[in-house]
This record gives C-alpha cells, sequence and structure tokens, in this order.
C-alpha cells in the first residue's frame, strides 16, 4: 500500500446470500489490486466446477468456505484508488458468525450495508443495521445488490430505498446514499451503468472516496489502557496502546480506577533511532513513571483534567448473540479496552425485537439476536466513557464462559437508588453476622498490609504477640497459594486480597505481605477502619511498628 495517502476502513456487512464477496472480488478484479496468479487460479477452480467467473471466489481462502458458500471469518482485504488506501472487512453475514462481526466491525470508519434487490429486507439485514448503530459508525451507504434480477427497475429501488429508510433513521442511521448495482455483471461498481440510467450519482468506486477519514483522535482526551507491567532492570514499564490523545516526558497523570497520580518519567524505545518525547494515538508504547504505584492491566491512563468515568452499575446498550439466552443475575465476563471484570446482568430496561423494533419492557432474559436495553452491575469499578464522548472506552463485549455472546455501549453511570427496588436481586439473610462475630470473640476483624524489606519478619512477630494477646490472628502468606498459577503479581496480590476479604467477615486478624511495593489495591479493596497499612524497613522500625500496632489492637479487646 502506498505510504504517503490516508487509509480508510470500511466494513461490509449484510445477509448471507446478498453477495457480499461478490461485491468485494469485483473491487478488487476491477481495480487490479490481486495478482494475476490469483485470478487464474480461480478460473481454473471455476472451469472444473462447471461454472462461470466467480468473484466471491477470489475471497474465500478456505477450502470449507468455498463448498459451503458462506464466509466464516472476518476477512481483511487492501485495494487502492487515486485518493486514498482501503481495508477492507468482509464482515459475517450468517446469524451463526454474527459474534465475529464485533472485532470486524468495531475499527472501521464506514460501512456499506448490502441488501438484495429481489429478496428485499431481510430481518439479518435490519439486525446488521443495528449492530453498526451501536457500534457508532454513522458514514454509510446502502448498496441494492442484483439489480439485474429485477431488470434494473428503479420502482423496486425506491420502494426499498423509502423501507429501509424508515428502519434505519430509527436507530439514527442516515445512509448518505443508496447505490443500485450488479455485482456480477460489474454495473455500477467502477463506472456508471448504461442499464440504470435513472441513477445519475457515483459508483460505487467513486462514492467510497466520498467518505470522511476520521480526524482528530490524538485531539482528544488521552486514554491510555494498561496492557500490562513489565520489569527490566531497576524499570517497571507500562506498556499499553494510546486510544486518543497524547503524552509526552513530563505530564502529570492519572491512573484509573484507584484515583493515583504520577508523572511521565520517559517514554522508553529500543533503538536511538525510536526515541521521542511525545506520542499519541494509534501508538504503542512503553513509560515509567516516577512513583511506584500498584499498575495492572486494565487500568487506563489520562491527564487529570479530563479523566474517565468509574462505576460498578452502568447502563448500557447490546446485542445478544450466546447460544442461551441472556438472564439477569447470570455473570458473565465484561471486557472493555483491556480490562476484564466479573459482571452480572442487573436489570432488563426493555428488549427490542431487531426485526421489527417491537419493544417488551417486563422481559426477564434477552434471546439470541435480540437487542435490549440493560443495567449491567461489575464486580470491580470499570474504568470508562459514555460511548457518545468516546468510542473506544465505551464499547463492551461480554463473555459466557469462552465464547463472546454479546455486545455493546455504555450510556452512562447509575448509583443503585437509581433502579428500582422490585428488581434487584433476591439474597440471603444471613442469621449470623460480623458484629456478631466479633461481639463473642471481643475483637474487631483488620487487614494488617505489610510491605518493604522486612515484611516477613514484622508478619511473623505481629502474629505470635497477637496470639499471645488472646486474639485470633492468621498470618497469609503467598506460599499457601503454591498450586495456583498466576501470570503475574498483580493477579497473585488481587487473589490473596479476596481471601483476606472473607477471613475480615469471620472477625479475623489477617496478616497479609504482597509480592509488590504498593497498597493501592488493599485500599480499593478495604475501608480505612478495617485496613491497616505498613512498611517495615528495617530491625528498629519492625519493633516500634510491632509494639504500636499490639498496644492499639489489644486495647480494643
Amino acid at each position: 500500500m502506498s505510504q504517503d495517502k490516508e487509509t480508510l476502513k470500511i466494513v461490509v456487512v449484510g445477509h448471507v446470500d446478498h453477495g457480499k464477496s461478490t461485491l468485494i472480488g469485483r473491487l478488487l478484479y476491477d481495480t487490479k489490486s490481486v495478482p494475476e496468479g490469483a485470478i487464474n487460479k480461480v478460473k481454473r477452480i471455476c472451469k472444473d466446477k462447471g461454472k462461470f467467473f466467480e468473484y466471491a471466489y477470489l475471497l474465500d481462502a478456505f477450502e470449507e468456505e468455498q463448498k459451503q458458500g458462506i464466509t466464516i471469518d472476518t476477512t481483511q482485504i487492501q485495494f487502492f484508488t487515486r485518493k486514498r488506501d482501503y481495508i477492507i472487512i468482509d464482515a459475517p453475514g450468517h446469524k451463526e458468525f454474527l459474534k465475529n462481526m464485533i472485532s470486524g466491525a468495531a475499527n472501521a470508519e464506514a460501512a456499506l450495508l448490502l441488501v438484495d434487490a429481489q429478496e428485499g429486507i431481510q430481518e439479518q439485514s435490519k439486525r446488521h443495521g443495528y449492530i453498526l448503530s451501536l457500534l457508532g459508525i454513522r458514514q454509510v451507504y446502502v448498496v441494492v445488490n442484483k439489480m439485474d434480477l429485477i431488470d434494473y427497475s428503479q420502482e423496486k429501488f425506491e420502494q426499498i430505498k423509502r423501507e429501509f429508510n424508515l428502519f434505519l433513521n430509527g436507530l439514527n442511521i442516515y445512509p448518505a446514499k443508496y447505490i443500485p448495482v450488479s455485482s456480477f455483471f460489474g454495473e455500477n461498481i467502477t463506472a456508471k451503468s448504461a442499464k440504470m440510467p435513472w441513477y445519475q450519482e457515483e459508483p460505487i468506486l467513486e462514492a467510497l472516496d466520498l467518505f470522511e477519514k476520521e480526524k482528530g483522535l490524538a485531539d482528544r482526551p488521552l486514554r491510555f489502557p494498561i496492557q500490562d507491567v513489565y520489569k527490566f532492570d531497576e524499570r517497571r514499564i507500562i506498556a499499553g496502546r494510546i486510544e486518543t490523545g497524547r503524552l509526552k516526558v513530563g505530564d502529570k497523570i492519572l491512573i484509573s480506577p484507584g484515583n493515583k497520580t504520577t508523572t511521565v518519567k520517559s517514554i522508553e524505545y529500543w533503538a536511538e533511532r525510536d526515541k521521542r518525547d511525545t506520542v499519541e494515538a494509534g501508538m504503542s508504547i512503553g513509560i515509567t513513571v516516577t512513583d511506584e504505584f500498584f499498575n495492572q492491566r486494565g487500568q487506563i491512563i489520562s491527564h487529570m483534567a479530563e479523566s474517565p468515568q468509574s462505576a460498578k452499575l452502568v447502563k448500557a446498550n447490546l446485542v445478544w448473540m450466546g447460544r442461551t439466552d441472556l438472564v439477569k443475575h447470570k455473570r458473565y465476563k465484561l471486557k472493555l479496552a483491556t480490562q476484564e471484570i466479573e459482571s452480572e446482568i442487573y436489570a432488563i430496561n426493555k428488549v427490542i425485537d431487531a426485526s421489527s423494533l417491537e419493544t417488551i419492557t417486563d422481559a426477564q432474559r434477552v434471546r439470541t439476536n435480540d437487542v435490549a436495553e440493560v443495567v449491567i452491575k461489575t464486580k470491580q469499578a470499570l474504568c470508562f466513557d459514555n460511548f457518545a464522548t468516546n468510542q473506544t472506552t465505551g464499547r463492551f463485549v461480554l463473555v459466557d464462559g469462552y465464547d463472546v455472546c454479546g455486545g455493546g455501549i455504555i450510556a452512562g453511570a447509575l448509583a443503585e437508588s437509581d433502579i428500582n427496588t422490585t428488581d434487584r436481586q433476591i439474597t440471603i439473610d444471613k442469621l449470623v453476622s460480623r458484629t456478631d462475630r466479633e461481639n463473642r470473640e471481643g475483637q474487631s476483624g483488620k487487614v494488617i498490609w505489610i510491605t518493604g524489606g522486612q515484611q516477613v519478619n514484622l508478619a511473623v512477630q505481629l502474629e505470635k504477640a497477637l496470639f499471645d494477646q488472646g486474639l485470633r490472628a492468621y498470618y497469609l502468606e503467598t506460599q499457601a497459594l503454591e498450586g495456583i498459577n498466576f501470570y503475574s503479581d498483580a493477579e497473585e496480590v488481587k487473589y490473596i486480597a479476596e481471601i483476606a476479604k472473607v477471613l475480615l467477615d469471620t472477625g479475623l486478624i489477617t496478616i497479609v505481605t504482597p509480592t509488590v511495593e504498593d497498597s493501592s489495591i488493599a485500599e480499593t479493596m478495604f475501608s480505612q477502619d478495617d485496613l491497616v497499612c505498613l512498611k517495615a524497613t528495617d530491625s528498629e522500625n519492625v519493633k516500634n511498628q510491632l509494639d504500636s500496632l499490639v498496644a492499639k489492637l489489644t486495647a480494643n479487646k
């Protein structure tokens, strides 16, 4: 592809039999974007099958796809015009493969929505329109294909245009063009068709150049989702991809959730030629910061003045594509940017039948292929933007087991008081509370979070001293988790903190010595009354803190 021309990504969607692959294959063929060898191969295949030349075979790289006649996976194809380079995303159309469409369409800046002129608007055509709406793709052309099957009828074309506009406008999608074509015969593909003189606008190839390239990602508020944290020599390098905004050395930044502030110390590089002090949207980078925090995958870095939202309760619009229905209070994994958080469907506000836009307001579940307005409750704080503000950090998918089963957009944060109390999950009222346990034991539960070079020394002495004073104390060692494999120190610390949370509810004084030097994760999981953070640096420091803490805890007894 050209080095000096801009690149535009377009997703092509439509019913499984409405001719997407043929349309794209025709574009590639007519623009000479495929090698002659590939064309000759397709000619041989078609000859062996006793068929005319099949443009769709230029895309069907998998033998299985050619046998079934459907496109199974999302394919990206490159071609170019005089104005710009293009990447066309051939998104699957068959219901069984709709889940692949989310990842395929998510990065597109424009869309072609195909409709078969003879079959007209199908249920799946409408559903794809709704998905484009959820994905925030506003630049749309409707391509009415197979016009040869209706003798290039202007009347039928105008009828499809009226019907589809009525539906799409209700989704806030306003197609800039309706283009009548015959992909198989090349009518209105690269040049105006003599068979449709009533159509006075541009053919597809010229119309593509009228799509506007999205500008200004680097001028939006900074959003830098953390992909991972790597340790090199003495450096802890925070790695990820900048989705929007700019970042430079010396910037004061906010790490959310957790609201930790620090300063960018360096932007890392492998070779001297890659050294830079400023980076921007689209770049995958690594940085170091001046303060040592507990940074982990899923957190989002921003500037302090324009930070994202954090909440455990959000209102969302989603399309459901799971094998089983989406139901209230079932747990799903929510993925947004690099975050992966356990969540549940807290409320279903309404379900919309994607084929008719019929609204159901008292639904208890969302059927496969329907769309809905829901409230999602997450186990930990979710960091996000409203979709209208930032698409990248306002779009999510839901995972059931190992399958991506739904996706949607966030409309805003909610407080529990905003939810109808009759719609809340029924929970079991335990007959024994934490307060009951603490009163019987004569002590208050605590989590003692110890960092520093002498942390183990302080932990074992503290456990023994409290035990000798008649208090129930337990040193929760990380060695107790030897049978569990963690992909990072961060995951291990989070896991052991969850265990400490359970022990806290029993009224136990739990002592933790995490493998990282930061206490921010504990501060987000425990209240100030329940948490004591210490840093054991040397023997004298250990002795002083031990005496002070034992006196404080035994005084409560």
